[in-house]
């Protein structure tokens, strides 16, 4: 089987011809390994390449495959790890100048669970420094450009992840979210990147256990590819401090969802969006009435989810990252800094505030989800914007101040603890790509999914690859 025929492969589609034999792993890595030597350079997705250990790893799969038996439900898949994921043997920069040499003696539990599961890992992908922002650059690796337009930011902080899925140099690759790292680059490149519900997928070691504004997600270029993954990784441990019930993704995502009740929000309570966004996603409620879903336009109530979600972030980095900004503060980027600096402004009554606050948009989408089974709304404010750019000083005319003003249409999200997926939907008029952001009731992950995929089944935007990848 050709090797541009194998990387156009889904996930689902390659694992089941490894394990009947139709073609080795090592074939399905070669291709992959091709894809990446030929297309990264264009790109810069991939920052730490191992294709030694990846061939290891495949000669394993094939092997077991050979004695009639199989490594679990990812066999000799290659994945893509995002660099601020630890993993053992092989560099983990965190994109930060600081950990540009480091090498962890153990794996984070997303990564040891894709592995065991039989992935075959080929690396690393690119990140902002310790994931910060939604433009994925550093002072390691440099920047990683948009696959649809070169001159365009990938979005972040997942954005090498999204590349490299984009570019097809993986079939699945994983990735974190805080205000957005899993979706926003989603959209920015027409694959899919889910936020699971908060504990879903446990975090382990992580030096803040009980920290529930990051969580680990999956990422590929389709939605049955990220419910294989979840299939993996989102299953209880308990050393992690928080675990979520155990949901089976391995059950049918074709079904129907007519008579569902969606609440679609083009603004997510009044955020500036651009023209172009709202363009691109005009058609979405058609779509949605098509698949025989009742559709009203409501906004939900957000009030005070921007500063408490600012609070306990700032909090966080305070508290991961302030002996770095003591010891070797040239060493951190000007976004970091700012986050520390405003975590170490926060007093006892911000802290508590902050909770209060949350607890207050916590029940009232409670409330919201009592009357509607999804929430709909765009994934980010504008289309991707110049990579040359830190982040977006405007938003449909309203001027940008810190530096992720412009996401908030995800991070108010994440601070109510919601499932919410990016699913490609269509490209605005410079051919740049648009997500649609599907939210589910808290633990509705499966049904988020299932969302997902009727969309994806009516519109099959995420066939559109490209360029430069094919």
């Amino acid at each position: 089987m050709p090797d541009n025929d194998l990387v156009f492969r889904t996930a689902r589609e390659l694992v089941l011809l490894m394990v009947t034999r139709q073609v080795s792993a090592r074939e399905v890595l070669q291709a992959h390994l091709h894809q990446i030597e030929r297309v990264n350079p264009k790109v810069n997705a991939v920052v730490t390449f191992v294709p030694e250990h990846a061939q290891k790893m495949a000669a394993r799969a094939d092997a077991v495959i050979a004695r009639g038996e199989r490594l679990g439900p990812l066999h000799g898949l290659p994945v893509l790890h995002k660099d601020l994921a630890a993993t053992k043997g092989i560099r983990t920069t965190q994109g930060s100048v600081i950990f540009e040499d480091y090498v962890p003696t153990y794996n984070t539990l997303v990564v040891q669970r894709l592995i065991d599961a039989g992935a075959v890992t080929m690396g690393k992908t690119n990140t902002p420094e310790f994931g910060t922002g939604s433009q994925t650059y550093n002072r390691v690796f440099g920047v990683t450009r948009n696959p649809y337009d070169t001159r365009m930011t990938c979005g972040g902080s997942s954005g090498g992840a999204a590349v490299a899925l984009a570019c097809l140099m993986a079939p699945i690759a994983d990735g974190s979210d805080m205000a957005g790292s899993l979706r926003n680059p989603a959209s920015f490149c027409n694959v899919v990147g889910l936020r699971p519900s908060v504990a879903r997928v446990p975090a382990w070691p992580s030096p803040q256990n009980h920290f529930t504004l990051g969580t680990y997600g999956a990422m590929a270029r389709t939605v049955g590819d990220v419910a294989l993954q979840m299939q993996v990784i989102a299953r209880p441990d308990y050393r992690a401090a928080l675990n979520a019930p155990v949901v089976d993704f391995t059950q049918p995502l074709e079904c129907s969802v007519t008579g569902t009740r969606i609440a679609w929000s083009i603004t997510l309570d009044g955020l500036p969006v651009d023209p172009r966004i709202t363009e691109t996603l005009a058609p979405a409620v058609q779509v949605l009435e098509d698949l025989g879903c009742h559709v009203e336009e409501r906004e939900p109530d957000f009030t005070g989810a921007d500063e408490s979600f600012s609070i306990l972030r700032a909090a966080y980095y305070r508290q991961s990252f302030k002996q770095f900004y003591d010891e070797r503060p040239k060493d951190l980027g000007d976004e970091t800094t700012w986050e520390i600096e405003r975590g170490l402004e926060l007093t006892v009554d911000d802290l508590g505030g902050a909770e209060l606050l949350r607890s207050q948009v916590h029940d009232r989408m409670y409330d919201f989800f009592s009357e509607y089974r999804f929430l709909i709304a765009p994934v980010t404010q504008l289309p991707p914007f110049d990579v040359n750019e830190h982040w977006p000083k405007w938003v449909a005319g309203v001027e940008q101040t810190y530096y992720r003003e412009w996401m908030r249409i995800c991070s108010r999200i994440t601070l109510a603890g919601l499932p919410a997926i990016s699913v490609p939907f269509g490209f605005t008029a410079e051919g740049h790509p648009t997500g649609l952001q599907i939210i589910g009731r808290h633990g509705d992950d499966l049904g988020v999914l299932r969302m997902a995929a009727a969309v994806e089944a009516a519109t099959g935007t995420w066939r559109r690859h490209p360029r430069i990848a094919q």
